[in-house]
C-alpha cells in the first residue's frame, strides 16, 4: 500500500489576517510543549479577536456565532514563552457560515507548527437557527476570502 505524502506546511504569506496571541505557563504540558487543548483555544481567541478587531461584534442579543466544526493538523512543537501569530483566510463564505483556515507561527517561524479548520455559523439570537449573515459582516468576511 502506498504511503500518502503529507502535505507541506503553510508559509505566513498564505494567510490575509494575523492576530497575536500569547502563549501562558499553563498551556504546556508534563511534556513540555503546548497541550493539544491549548491550540484550539488559541484558533478560537483569534477569530474572535479579529471580528472585534474589524467591528464586527455581534450583539447577543440579536445575532451570534456557534462553532460548527473545528481541526488541528499538528506540525512542529509549540509551547510557552513561545510568541504565536495566529494567520487566518477564509476558504468557505456561505449564506450563514464562515469556514477559517487558521496557521500558528511559532515566534519568527516563516512555516506553520500546526494548521486549523474553525468553521462558524451564523446564528438569530431568538431562534437560535441558522441565519444569513448581515451584509456588512459579509464585506467584512470577504476582506480576508482566500
Amino acid at each position: 500500500m502506498p504511503t500518502l505524502a503529507r502535505p507541506a506546511p503553510q508559509r505566513r504569506t498564505d494567510y490575509r489576517a494575523f492576530v497575536e496571541v500569547t502563549t501562558r505557563w499553563s498551556d504546556n504540558d508534563m511534556y513540555g510543549h503546548m497541550n493539544n487543548a491549548a491550540y484550539y483555544s488559541f484558533f478560537d481567541t483569534a477569530v474572535t479577536s479579529w471580528l472585534i478587531s474589524v467591528g464586527l461584534t455581534a450583539d447577543p442579543a440579536e445575532t451570534m456565532f456557534f462553532v460548527a466544526e473545528t481541526g488541528c493538523r499538528y506540525l512542529s512543537e509549540i509551547g510557552y514563552p513561545d510568541r504565536v501569530s495566529v494567520g487566518l483566510r477564509i476558504a468557505r463564505l456561505g449564506t450563514s457560515s464562515v469556514g477559517y483556515e487558521i496557521g500558528l507561527f511559532r515566534n519568527e517561524a516563516e512555516t506553520a507548527a500546526a494548521e486549523g479548520l474553525f468553521v462558524h455559523v451564523h446564528v438569530d439570537a431568538s431562534t437560535r437557527r441558522p441565519a444569513p449573515l448581515p451584509a456588512a459582516m459579509r464585506t467584512a468576511l470577504e476582506g480576508i476570502l482566500a
